[in-house]
């Protein structure tokens, strides 16, 4: 029924998808850029239940702490973090892709939804620690396409599986375009 719904609902907003389900996909790290508006997360949401795609999210905990819509957000998949204690987010969500046979954790990998001089870094660490391959999940507010390109399996340089990265986002447009940078790697100078 959710699947029908979502579908629904989706269409009539004049979003279409482009998954390609596979087995890879159904156990990964998935970006999700870029991430400018808090619309983003119902889009995403219809779009994983269209396509029966298990999925959890990082959110502040403050999201999940009241009783309904702490209860309405663990129930769509979001788990609370909270960034005040130093946490190891990245141990917890590779913990979590070793329990579960099928589960995608979406990233949104710019941490925030305005402009940010850089991504951080902590899907990639997830993925490689996980054994998991990295999903280039996207919305695309200008041609209304909800969906994911590639899957990339973590390489041994960082900057190469970043290029690739960047370089396939540079045609996705948010819905916020001013505030996505889409330079996302920036190397450490030695």
């Amino acid at each position: 029924m959710k699947k029908i719904i979502s579908a629904l609902i989706l269409r009539s907003l004049g979003w279409k998808t482009s998954i390609n389900k596979t087995d890879e996909l159904l156990k990964c790290v998935m970006i999700a850029a870029p991430h400018t508006s808090n619309w983003d997360i119902l889009f995403a949401t219809l779009t994983f239940w269209k396509h029966d795609i298990k999925f959890k999210f990082f959110v502040k905990d403050n999201y999940t702490k009241s009783l309904f819509f702490g209860f309405l957000a663990k129930k769509l998949g979001a788990i609370g973090v909270d960034r005040s204690k130093g946490k190891n987010l990245v141990d917890f969500a590779i913990n979590i892709l070793k329990e579960n046979d099928e589960l995608v954790i979406l990233v949104p990998a710019e941490g925030t939804r305005k402009h940010t001089e850089k991504w951080k870094t902590g899907f990639y660490h997830i993925a490689k620690g996980a054994s998991v391959p990295i999903a280039l999940g996207y919305l695309d507010y200008k041609n209304k396409i909800a969906g994911v390109g590639t899957l990339i399996k973590v390489g041994k340089s960082m900057k190469d599986d970043f290029n690739i990265i960047q370089n396939f986002y540079k045609s996705i447009s948010g819905k916020h375009p001013e505030l996505y940078n889409s330079v996302i790697f920036k190397q450490k100078k030695n």
